[in-house]
């Protein structure tokens, strides 16, 4: 992981499926933990992906919160 990873959680939007256009750090760890059992996509976005599960499922949300201006 790199700072920019974080960065990019709190910027950028899922581009498919159920939650489309929801902010990666917003998505519901239920989704999340489907991705953990399903595997993850491929690529720059299977990792972010991976990453914000391992925030949620380790309590670690509140990292991303500097980073969306208090939200």
């Amino acid at each position: 992981m790199n700072p920019e990873d974080l960065q990019k959680l709190a910027t950028m939007t899922m581009p498919f499926g159920k939650h489309k256009g929801v902010l990666l750090a917003d998505l519901p760890g239920n989704y999340l933990g489907w991705f953990a059992r399903e595997g993850f996509p491929k690529g720059e976005m299977g990792r972010l992906l991976a990453l914000m599960y391992e925030l949620d499922h380790n309590g670690l949300r509140e990292l991303l919160r500097p980073l969306r201006g208090g939200r």
